[in-house]
């Protein structure tokens, strides 16, 4: 690449070409904590040899798929900075939602049971730990280097969350009677030519892949939820763009009633979800 930029407006300049310009922006504020304002204002500012260097091996690195998250470290989920390494999945918008619905379903007072599977960076455990405060969050996952992902985010925000290395309920007690058990489990199909693009190729892929349909996981976890499930307890899933119908028939195999889906913010079938009688 180029020599070192000298300055905040050279360093635009460099990736201009490569990078969509609000992704340099914010390569520039990591290195030089101002704002995206102060970038804007002062073309001008100079920056030190070790701030150049550090903007051109993080341009390198974007330039070649990393992604942006990994980079930078962190990756914000329901209003909250995780931090993220890529040992963990990069928590995505649409997972929200799972939020929302067990937010929606929770009762005025209550204490509920929630069980995270798979928490990877933690980013469902630790946000339903905080905006429940009563509840008892219990996060699983089968990584050893995921968990300690999820630790120091817990750590970070002051979450209260109990973390299990578990293969998804294997070291857990059917006793627990969860009144919530959330997922966002791998569900892309173990072939799908979207693994080598984008930035899933940066991400584990056992977060990702699931079998040859997606749907491995998805199956594990609807056949063995009903007996970590409080009476009335709910299973909440997310899951491909066009598995919804696909899921929705393996919740009801597997005993539960009031099944359904909710829409993402782009109208897609995201999440579903049924409650144990």
């Amino acid at each position: 690449m180029a020599d070192l930029p000298t300055s905040v407006g050279a360093a635009l300049a460099l990736a201009r070409g490569r990078l969509p310009a609000s992704e340099a922006r914010l390569l520039l504020r990591e290195i030089l904590g101002c704002t995206a304002a102060q970038i804007a204002a002062y073309p001008e500012r100079a920056l030190a040899a070790g701030q150049a260097g550090r903007f051109v091996e993080l341009l390198t690195r974007r330039v070649a798929g990393e992604p942006v998250a990994y980079l930078l470290g962190e990756r914000e989920f329901y209003g909250r900075r995780f931090g993220v390494s890529p040992a963990v999945l990069i928590p995505r918008p649409e997972t929200e939602l799972v939020v929302d619905l067990v937010l929606a379903r929770v009762a005025p007072g209550s204490a509920p049971a929630i069980l995270d599977l798979g928490t990877g960076s933690g980013a469902l455990a630790v946000t339903l730990a905080l905006e429940v405060p009563a509840a008892q969050v219990t996060a699983v996952d089968f990584s050893a280097s995921a968990l300690s992902v999820a630790r120091a985010n817990a750590a970070a925000l002051a979450a209260s969350v109990r973390f299990v290395e578990s293969d998804w309920f294997a070291a857990l007690d059917t006793a627990a009677g969860f009144d919530f058990i959330v997922s966002n489990p791998p569900y892309i199909a173990e072939n799908d030519p979207h693994l080598a693009q984008g930035d899933v190729r940066f991400e584990p892929a056992t977060a990702l892949a699931s079998g040859p349909a997606g749907l491995d996981d998805l199956r594990r976890i609807t056949a063995a939820a009903p007996g970590f499930l409080a009476a009335g307890g709910w299973l909440m899933m997310e899951h491909g763009y066009d598995q919804a119908a696909a899921v929705r028939a393996l919740l009801v195999a597997a005993g539960f009633v009031e099944v359904a889906s909710a829409q993402d913010l782009a109208g897609i079938e995201r999440i579903s979800f049924g409650r144990r009688p």
